[in-house]
């Protein structure tokens, strides 16, 4: 199928977080507020409402800093359990109009509604019955944008918010991606956005004026990414069943572990937590686990990650990884984590059919 006869819809809760609080709790609404940690524990914000955004506050942001910006910002504690359930029914009302759901995080999703027959198929009608519906049935807005295809999609969504709506149609993409500026196009940040300055790209109609070849050379494989995604290419599918990458947990200190020692300490629980969320994941789908790293931040929000190949989570070698990771700088150490990096599901599957198979009253050691 032609990808300009897709009709994609990206569907995106507005500051979902907040929104839920708002939601439940009244007397939030219309004031600056923030969903995350607090600032005398270096809490960071996970989400805003756009009353707090227009202080300059963002996601992402030290709680500290937002404070700073916004005397006068409530922060609350998130509270995933509500905003679990909200995701639940917003995804219920999804699935009624297709099959073809893929979620990207609790609060967006993209459908294809290519072959749906609700609303005589029109996407535009079907998108603005689905928000409709949400901000009925589950007392929240959700913005959406209509194209032909996941990038454009995604982009429109967020052209009109908080809780609107804009369409693309097929006509149109040339003149609507032409005129984007370069930082709109994903996987494009500081560092590769002063580098398309260097060259004279402001927008994605500047860039078109460079080869694929020529990108490729300056940007290697996401030099194609770019040629593709300035000229409004997008050929990926809606994947209902997103495979899953890897699993991991992390956790900001109220104080700076400054030794080894400490963050060794430190290591155990995360440990812990990381085997729960291992098994959790395992009664539902096959894994099979290709590396194990650790993440450090240091006191001065450098990173570094040491990773190593792994069948399972060990923790001596998970130590070896730290010690490295923790040796790199030699500074105090403000945030850590540790992960697996899973195989493909293909693979993890074949593991797991292979694992069936071996008799375990054999062994290679028997020579049998």
């Amino acid at each position: 199928m032609s990808s300009s006869t897709r009709k994609i819809i990206h569907c995106d809760a507005d500051c979902f977080y907040a929104s839920v609080e708002m939601r439940d709790d009244p007397s939030l609404r219309g004031i600056p507020l923030a969903v995350g940690g607090q600032p005398d524990q270096r809490g960071v914000v996970a989400t805003c409402n756009y009353e707090a955004r227009a202080f300059g506050v963002r996601s992402a942001m030290p709680s500290a800093q937002a404070l700073k910006l916004c005397p006068e910002l409530r922060i609350i504690a998130p509270t995933m359990r509500r905003y679990q359930e909200a995701s639940q029914r917003i995804m219920a009302i999804y699935r009624d109009y297709t099959d073809l759901v893929e979620p990207l995080s609790l609060d967006e999703a993209y459908l294809d509604v290519t072959h749906s027959d609700r609303c005589d198929g029109s996407a535009t009608l079907i998108a603005r019955e689905i928000r409709a519906r949400v901000a009925e049935e589950v007392g929240l807005t959700v913005s959406a944008g209509v194209a032909p295809n996941k990038f454009i999609a995604k982009i429109a969504s967020d052209w009109r918010k908080p809780d609107g709506m804009f369409v693309v149609r097929p006509a149109e993409i040339d003149a609507f991606v032409a005129a984007l500026p370069v930082e709109r196009l994903f996987g494009v940040g500081k560092v590769t956005a002063e580098k398309l300055r260097a060259l004279g790209v402001q927008s994605c109609g500047d860039l078109r004026s460079h080869s694929m070849a020529d990108l490729a050379e300056r940007f290697g494989v996401f030099g194609q990414r770019l040629y593709e995604r300035c000229r409004g290419i997008d050929t990926r599918d809606v994947s209902p069943d997103r495979e899953r990458k890897s699993i991991s947990v992390e956790t900001t200190y109220t104080r700076d572990l400054r030794t080894l020692a400490d963050c060794e300490a430190a290591l155990e629980p995360l440990l812990r937590q990381l085997s729960e969320r291992i098994e959790r994941a395992r009664r539902s789908e096959p894994l099979a686990i290709a590396k194990v790293f650790v993440k450090i931040r240091f006191a001065d929000f450098s990173r570094t990650t040491a990773e190593a190949g792994a069948l399972s989570v060990d923790a001596a070698q998970c130590r070896e990884l730290l010690a490295d990771a923790v040796g790199r700088k030699r500074r105090p150490v403000r945030l850590m984590g540790v992960g697996v990096r899973l195989l493909e599901a293909q693979a993890a599957r074949q593991l797991r059919l292979f694992d069936d198979e071996v008799d375990p009253t054999h062994s290679a050691r028997d020579g049998r």
